[in-house]
């Protein structure tokens, strides 16, 4: 299935594994896959998405404060809980990494890096694939795989972008005009 992607695409599939376990998430999401695209150095979306001025790690603090992926320390630490402690408890009892492991509910489904993809980001690929063919490519770069993440369906990665000061429309047009430069 991934013959047809460059190595920079490659890398960024295989990145947001990382990105998602980095938000303690047991799936990977377009917003996983765009934190993945924003960390690299080179191409045609690591191009685009700097050009626009958005930082990686800027997206990473905001996505974990949306999905609430950080957990306040010190405001467990008023009600008696100390986070650490809880933490090391689960993992003497249950091994490494015990409270990062995905639900057994998850099997079956398709892996990236021992988590899955789920519905939007497969669609996020496909759009990729669909933004390639338009492009009249053979092949699929992490400049077709942004397109496919900025579909108007992933609302967690437009408010991510919003956010950060991002106009989508701008930063799809310099995908685009960063495509027709490589072509």
């Amino acid at each position: 299935m991934f013959e047809r992607f460059s190595q920079d695409a490659r890398e960024a599939l295989i990145r947001s594994a990382d990105e998602a376990r980095l938000l303690r998430r047991d799936y990977i999401g377009p917003e996983h896959l765009l934190l993945s695209l924003a960390a690299q150095r080179t191409g045609v979306a690591a191009g685009a998405l700097a050009g626009i001025g958005l930082d990686i790690t800027d997206l990473r603090e905001r996505l974990g404060a949306e999905a609430g992926a950080t957990l306040d320390a010190a405001a467990l630490a008023s009600l008696g809980i100390d986070l650490e402690s809880v933490r090391a408890s689960a993992e003497a009892a249950f091994g490494p990494g015990a409270l990062d492991r995905p639900s057994s509910s998850l099997r079956g489904r398709f892996r990236l890096g021992g988590s899955p993809l789920n519905e939007r980001a497969k669609k996020s690929i496909e759009l990729a694939l669909r933004a390639a063919v338009g492009h009249k490519h053979n092949y699929i770069c992490t400049g077709h795989l942004l397109l496919g993440v900025l579909d108007k369906d992933n609302q967690t990665v437009l408010r991510l972008l919003a956010g950060a000061g991002a106009d989508v429309d701008t930063l799809r047009g310099e995908v685009r005009r960063r495509l027709a430069e490589a072509a």
